[in-house]
């Protein structure tokens, strides 16, 4: 109890250095919080981001490989991925998540397309031109809010239950519970052209609102995407399967590829993550991680240098008074436990200053660093057009950089702030004392004198 009770009144009596220590102890503890509050709330929400949408895998044709295969004769006309491969592929361990889905280019002689403008080209019962897509199984857009089903309706549950968009329902006049035929073909390697025809008698069980506007900058009905009607994927036995493939990270995109080689893709077929495009959202979070951390461990390292060679510097000062207290009996270890309780106190009283600075300072500076980041990858994010393999699926995607987070202090930054705080005071105090301890009193006593 007396070497606490002392070593408060060292501190009242040398107030002027210990305020000086106390001031750069203060610094590195604000800064250091800063940084961990940044770090880990950064590390949480790449975590929750790679987890809920993974990596998506695209499955494109290289043209090159084909060309050059053709004539070595190791390729032909029609290599394709099967149905059966697609469903085959989504069976693999690597995978955060996989969203198989189907469809088909349709028209209808009694629903008329957004856009359509002239009479329908038909021919062996289908049609040469059609106007709109029936897609089995494509629900990203409720999820992501592109899409949102008006109240009075219910998602399609069983076979031939369907919903239209708004702008369709409205132009043709459409009600929840109307029945709408399509017609359209579906895939059938026996059949004479590759292909069958298809009639679908649908049940409208709902209308969704679409976010996109009714344009098409390609000149086809069956681009606008509220010309598109929703299903389950067994209304369309046969129909093109379309994959979406996600990864838990793009380190796995290696192995995944083997595993497709196995499973029967082709060469043709090049296997890639969309890597660019999540640079381009979390990419300004990794990059002020990075920043934040390498900061830290700077002032850090420079912080406790400086703390090191001013404890020594006062600790000098103070030999006298070790002396005298080491000729009066007290051991060494009393003595430096006297030196680092002083250490500790300093440092307790910063760290209770520090966390309220820092905690205050934390969410302006995560702010600011994250917008610089992600106005370095702006210019991407703006002029992305991510295309897929995915026939008349192919679409713009709209996700947006992450440009904000809620930084929080938690329970755990909290403890790795006071061990890094408590770590800090014992190397200040022992690196300074364990010159002080190795002389004898009367040594001490007589370079005084």
């Amino acid at each position: 109890m007396y070497i606490i009770y002392n070593a408060f009144q060292n501190i009242g009596r040398n107030i002027s250095r210990n305020i000086l220590l106390a001031s750069i102890v203060f610094a590195i503890i604000a800064t250091t919080l800063v940084a961990l509050m940044i770090t880990n709330t950064s590390n949480r929400i790449i975590d929750e981001y790679k987890g809920q949408f993974g990596i998506e895998v695209t499955i494109e044709r290289n043209t090159q490989t084909f060309v050059d295969m053709r004539q070595r004769g190791e390729a032909s006309m029609g290599i394709t991925i099967t149905n059966e491969q697609y469903i085959a592929f989504a069976d693999s361990n690597l995978l955060q998540r996989s969203v198989i889905m189907n469809g088909t280019l349709v028209y209808s002689e009694t629903v008329t397309a957004i856009g359509q403008t002239g009479e329908l080209t038909t021919g062996h019962g289908y049609a040469i031109a059609p106007t709109m897509q029936l897609q089995g199984n494509n629900w990203d857009d409720f999820k992501n809010g592109h899409r949102v089903l008006l109240p009075g309706g219910v998602m399609p549950s069983r076979i031939n239950e369907s919903i239209i968009s708004e702008g369709l329902a409205e132009l043709n006049g459409i009600s929840v519970g109307d029945t709408i035929r399509l017609y359209g073909v579906v895939m059938e390697q026996a059949a004479a052209m590759g292909f069958v025809p298809a009639v679908y008698n649908l049940v409208i069980t709902g209308i969704y609102f679409c976010v996109a506007e009714s344009v098409s900058t390609w000149g086809s009905t069956t681009l606008i995407r509220q010309n598109e009607i929703l299903t389950v994927a067994e209304t369309m036995p046969g129909a093109q399967v379309i994959a979406r493939y996600y990864l838990y990270h793009p380190s796995d995109l290696e192995a995944f590829e083997q595993e497709l080689r196995v499973k029967g893709l082709h060469p043709i077929f090049d296997v890639n993550t969309d890597e660019h495009l999540y640079n381009a959202i979390v990419g300004p979070v990794e990059g002020m991680r990075g920043i934040v951390m390498t900061f830290m461990v700077v002032v850090f390292i420079l912080g406790a240098i400086i703390l090191i060679l001013l404890s020594s510097i006062a600790i000098r000062e103070r030999k006298y008074e070790i002396g005298v207290l080491r000729a009066m009996g007290m051991k060494k270890a009393k003595v430096a436990l006297g030196l680092w309780f002083e250490m500790v106190i300093i440092t307790a009283f910063c760290l209770i200053i520090g966390i309220f600075a820092g905690s205050l300072a934390a969410q302006p500076i995560s702010n600011r660093l994250l917008v610089q980041q992600a106005e370095n990858v702006q210019n991407i994010q703006d002029n992305l057009f991510v295309g897929r393999d995915l026939g008349s699926f192919s679409r713009v995607v709209n996700d947006d950089p992450i440009i904000e987070i809620p930084v929080s202090l938690g329970i755990y930054t909290l403890l790795q702030l006071i061990l890094i705080s408590l770590f800090l005071a014992s190397l200040a105090a022992f690196a300074a004392i364990s010159k002080i301890t190795k002389y004898e009193p009367i040594k001490i006593l007589m370079e005084r004198n």
